[in-house]
């Protein structure tokens, strides 16, 4: 089983099992717990048998909930996994999840700290995202399961990650933050035409920068205030002032791609 205390004193380990260190951690748990009580409070009101029956929880603060579910979202270890982890049954494991991570969403919602799914129009970008003057795109790929079907297995197979993954784009800050996320998609997908299917760009207002890779490219030629790459032409040579630009170009993004892996 895992030591709680001593990873939740540890900046190294939090950050690394978690995603998030001390300091972020403490600052979510005061709306976490909150959350969690009203949870208990609505179910106390449900329940026929009184409060304090049954089995004691295995998670019995809000701390140790938070540190569970953030486990589970940083890296999707298996129920199997997680219960030799936390000592309990697999089907505690997947309980533990399926209540707990409704209760993670309502926090951030009201934190306002999850990705936007759609914009609805450039009043609501600028009204949830005012100080934000520039968006970073970016194509983000995870591996999933290889479908047994042979013909289902050919829809997710990214060719460029050479196995089978779904695809989402990204916007986000240079504060690393990610403000916008569209729904998973198969990995043949190409990322501009997903960004072409989710039709959130164009609400963005025109003082708001457009940075995004080469897989963006022909987005220059539908919005203003679009920055992207340069595309080695083809059969020549890189210009002596394209490559310092690229180079110039791919410092300022690396960091705002790494905020979601």
């Amino acid at each position: 089983m895992l030591n709680l205390d001593r990873i939740l004193q540890s900046d190294r380990l939090m950050r690394a099992m978690t995603g998030l260190n001390r300091k972020a951690f403490e600052a979510l748990l005061p709306g976490f717990t909150e959350t969690d009580q009203r949870s208990q409070i609505k179910a106390a009101v449900e329940r026929q048998r009184a409060p304090g029956g049954g089995r004691k929880a295995t998670l019995r603060t809000s701390r140790k909930k938070l540190f569970y579910i953030l486990l589970y979202c940083k890296g999707y270890p298996t129920f199997d996994l997680m219960s030799v982890l936390f000592g309990f049954d697999r089907a505690c494991a997947w309980d533990w999840v399926q209540g707990l991570l409704p209760l993670l969403e309502q926090t951030l919602g009201a934190k306002q700290a999850l990705p936007a799914r759609k914009l609805r129009s450039l009043e609501a970008f600028l009204e949830r995202f005012p100080d934000v003057n520039a968006v970073i795109l970016e194509g983000t790929e995870r591996p999933v399961q290889r479908p047994k079907d042979s013909e289902k297995q050919k829809e997710p197979y990214s060719g460029k990650k050479k196995r089978h993954t779904r695809k989402q784009i990204t916007g986000s800050t240079r504060q690393k933050r990610v403000i916008i996320l569209t729904k998973a998609r198969p990995g043949t997908v190409p990322d501009k035409r997903q960004l072409d299917e989710e039709h959130w760009v164009g609400d963005l207002p025109d003082a708001i920068a457009v940075e995004g890779a080469l897989g963006f490219q022909g987005l220059q030629n539908e919005l203003v205030n679009v920055h992207l790459p340069h595309q080695k032409p083809r059969g020549k040579a890189w210009s002596e002032q394209q490559k310092p630009e690229n180079r110039a170009f791919s410092r300022q993004r690396v960091k705002c791609v790494a905020c979601f892996p």
